[in-house]
């Protein structure tokens, strides 16, 4: 499953999952260089970051902002 790190609360990662829901997820159980909009990859117990899905998000995002402001 790929859930969209959203914000940190605490001890907590609140992700968003691809139904829209959120999770929380122990920060302990993350990669040490998690941060906010990061793709993760859960399978089990293991959690990783999606770094190419990660960039290609945050791509996107910056032209939509970028046709925003035009």
């Amino acid at each position: 499953m790929k859930v969209i790190i959203d914000r940190f609360e605490g001890d907590y990662a609140v992700c968003e999952k691809p139904d829209r829901t959120m999770v929380n997820i122990q920060k302990d159980r993350l990669p040490a260089d998690v941060s906010e909009g990061d793709v993760l990859i859960i399978e089990g117990e293991n959690i990783e970051i999606d770094a190419g899905e990660t960039v290609e998000r945050k791509k996107r995002i910056n032209k939509l902002m970028d046709e925003l402001w035009e």
